[in-house]
Order: structure tokens, then sequence, then C-alpha cells
């Protein structure tokens, strides 16, 4: 699969995997399912889902550290500045050979372009949330969420490989 490929695979998501609605219930019914698919993980799994600056869930399975939930606030942070996933953001960065401090002056110790946080999207207004994982490789966080919010929205979605 080629970067473009990606690019595409994940701008389908983005533009698919939409809310009408979104308030505490749907985060907390969203993010149990996303802890169940983290459970039989066989590495340590942080979630969680914010609306603007407010966290409505977080949850992490067993061996979670403090290195995840720095990993969730800079993912988290990504989403909230730029309103796309961390992956289309990674996949974009990694196509041109940029970095988020290269292109956006958004320095590492804050942000992060890899895959595992994604827009809470809300028709016709755009980002007014994240959602984050942090513990498995990216392409895995990323379909952690994409799995748990097609199976929410009731929507198929393309995805990507592994290997892609």
């Amino acid at each position: 699969m080629t970067p473009d490929d990606e690019i595409r695979i994940l701008q389908m998501q983005e533009a698919d995997l939409q809310f009408s609605a979104f308030n505490a219930d749907v985060a907390w019914t969203l993010g149990s399912r996303m802890r169940e698919l983290a459970l039989p993980a066989p590495k340590p799994v942080a979630i969680g889902i914010w609306m603007a600056a407010t966290m409505l869930f977080y949850s992490g399975t067993r061996g979670i550290t403090a290195g995840n939930e720095d990993w969730l606030r800079r993912k988290r942070n990504t989403v909230m500045r730029l309103g796309r996933s961390t992956m289309l953001i990674g996949t974009e960065l990694a196509k041109s050979g940029s970095t988020l401090e290269a292109k956006q002056a958004m320095p590492a110790a804050d942000y992060v372009a890899h895959g595992g946080g994604f827009p809470v999207l809300l028709q016709g207004s755009g980002c007014v949330g994240a959602m984050v994982v942090s513990g498995l490789t990216q392409h895995e966080d990323h379909a952690l969420i994409v799995t748990a919010l097609s199976e929410y929205l009731k929507v198929t979605v393309p995805a990507l490989t592994e290997a892609g």
C-alpha cells in the first residue's frame, strides 16, 4: 500500500466516522468498547476520550505507565490543534519528509504524529474532541479506535494494513 493509498483511506475514515451528536454517554459507550477490544492485547493499553478540554473517559489495562499517559496527552494535543487523526498527519508528514516541529512549529514534547489519536467529528461542526489510544503499534492503536467507531456508528470503512 502506497502512502497515497493510506492517505485516501484515512481521509475516508474521517469523512465517514462522524457523529450527529456526542456527549458523555457516547464517550462512555465508545471508551468501554475500546477497552474490551484492548483487553486481549499482550501489552498495556491506555484509552482517553475528551470533548474539548474535558476528559469524558479514561481507562487503562494492567501495566500502563506514566509514559502511556504522556503519549495520550501528546496525541490529544495534536488532534485538538489540527482536527485530524494522528495517523493521517503522520502519514502525510512521512510522505513529505517533514515533522510537526518543522512544518507547524509544534514541539515533540507536546505533540506527536503517531497513530492512535482520532478526532471526535460532529457533522456540520468539525472536531469537537479527541479519542486516543496508546500502548500498541501505531496501526493497532488507530485500528482499535476505528473499529469501535465503525461498530458504534454502524458504518463500514476501509482499513489500513499493518504493513502499510
